[in-house]
């Protein structure tokens, strides 16, 4: 579970914005969407496909 401590004098909008960017580093966000229907295996496999594809494309522009 994700939470963060409010710090003195911060306002509500810099903890929720905070609370946010955690929240999207660790990925609950991604996965909520993932399971909310069902994914066949096919459409799971060609969405990792993308995915390595688009990474290995971002590792070889910064290799250039």
């Amino acid at each position: 579970m994700s939470s963060i401590r409010v710090k003195d004098n911060e306002s509500f909008e810099g903890a929720l914005k905070r609370f946010k960017k955690k929240i999207e580093k660790s990925g609950v966000l991604s996965d909520l969407r993932r399971h909310q229907h069902f994914e066949k295996p096919s459409v799971r496999r060609k969405r990792k496909l993308y995915a390595a594809r688009r990474k290995m494309r971002q590792q070889q522009q910064l290799q250039k």
